[in-house]
């Protein structure tokens, strides 16, 4: 399982020796590495080639039942992270038509932050003819009792263990309990949604491009369905893995930006900031660390940066940004690439994004990261979508 288990496509995507240990780590073992795209490997690799031989894995994977289908159930998962902190999580689908990334469309299931949607076609190739999917999306609900997932976690002796293991690459240890009562469940969340009475019953914490092309995918599939046969088809329903945002184990870590071939952009960036205070700070191999001058509001500063690297994208073509979770990791890029600049980001409070989203509002893409880069989901459970 150890060998089994990765990390969210999404990670290290600038730093292509992460992934090339891992798959030293893995070579021809039963994996879900070989089932999906590391997109640090997007510019370097056939991408239809790549494409091609996912599936071809995936296919062989079921057609010789290495893929163990567990029936209607959710699974409680328990991951406790390199660092020691404990996150609770439960793996569940959700109905796509209840999702949006848009604004003013009335839904349940928000986009927390801006969605770009020139991400969502390269996505879409990956996922059009794929049998399977295997989430990383990590949903948040707002359950300040912790009547949900806290109780499921105090009765875990009298249900299933389904896998007890140490994660690769320093992803910490995980255990998945088998939850067979899904009814209760959903009942208990239908009750949430009824008490909160802001119209959420999720948001999207992490993966939301993931969950923009799932539901892409089921838009472009549904086009050729008959009403009852869109009422159950299995690419109508997105797996996830839900989390309560009052977990002790879910902190929003900030996201860093590194801009390569940065020329005078760090003069821009002073120009842009005119703020009392100091939330931000950029760092380059030639100059060192230097403070942004920000606001005190860390939303108002990431709308502020990413606006100004928005702008100054469109004016410089050779310009490029890639978004790193780690402030060390964002440092060291820096300190390889001549003519780059790091922005290390600000941290986001958590206590009052619901009512932010239930607004109507989005923050700026790659705004917040739940944990360390290390920290993110692990792909394990997978869901049929054709």
């Amino acid at each position: 399982m150890t060998k089994y288990a990765v990390i969210a496509c999404d990670q290290f995507t600038s730093q292509v020796e992460y992934w090339n240990d891992l798959k030293s780590l893995i070579g021809d073992n039963l994996s879900t590495f070989h089932m999906i795209y590391p997109e640090a490997y997007l510019d370097s690799t056939n991408q239809s080639e790549y494409i091609q031989n996912i599936n071809q894995t995936i296919d062989s994977y079921l057609k010789d039942n290495l893929l163990v289908d567990m029936g209607e159930c959710f699974v409680l998962v328990e991951r406790i992270t390199d660092y020691g902190i404990r996150r609770l999580g439960l793996v569940l689908s959700i109905d796509l038509e209840e999702y949006s990334y848009e604004r003013g469309v009335p839904c349940s299931i928000k986009a927390s932050e801006a969605t770009i949607v020139e991400r969502i076609p390269p996505r879409l190739k990956i996922r059009k003819d794929a049998p399977i999917e295997l989430p990383h999306t990590l949903l948040l609900f707002d359950d300040k009792e912790k009547s949900i997932i806290e109780k499921l976690y105090d009765y875990r002796k009298e249900l299933d263990l389904l896998y007890d293991f140490e994660l690769n690459q320093k992803g910490g240890h995980i255990r998945g309990y088998l939850v067979k009562n899904t009814d209760q469940v959903i009942k208990q969340f239908n009750d949430l949604y009824k008490k909160n009475n802001n119209g959420l019953m999720f948001i999207v914490g992490d993966g939301n491009h993931s969950l923009a092309t799932a539901k892409a995918h089921w838009e472009n599939i549904k086009k050729n369905l008959s009403k009852e046969e869109q009422e159950n088809h299995p690419a109508r329903f997105a797996l996830v893995e839900a989390n309560n945002v009052y977990d002790d184990g879910i902190i929003f870590e900030p996201i860093h930006r590194i801009i390569f071939n940065a020329n005078n952009f760090a003069e821009e960036l002073n120009k842009a900031c005119t703020g009392n205070a100091q939330l931000a700070y950029i760092y380059s191999k030639n100059e060192g660390k230097k403070a942004l001058k920000t606001t005190n509001s860390a939303a108002e500063t990431y709308q502020i940066i990413q606006k100004t690297i928005d702008e100054n994208l469109k004016k410089n073509p050779d310009m490029k940004v890639d978004f790193i979770h780690d402030e060390s990791s964002v440092l060291e890029i820096a300190d390889k690439n001549p003519n780059s600049l790091a922005i290390v980001m600000p941290a986001l409070g958590k206590s009052d994004i619901f009512e932010f989203v239930a607004k109507d509002m989005v923050l700026p893409r790659k705004s917040f990261s739940m944990g360390h880069a290390s920290e993110k989901r692990y792909y394990l459970e997978a869901k049929k979508i054709a």
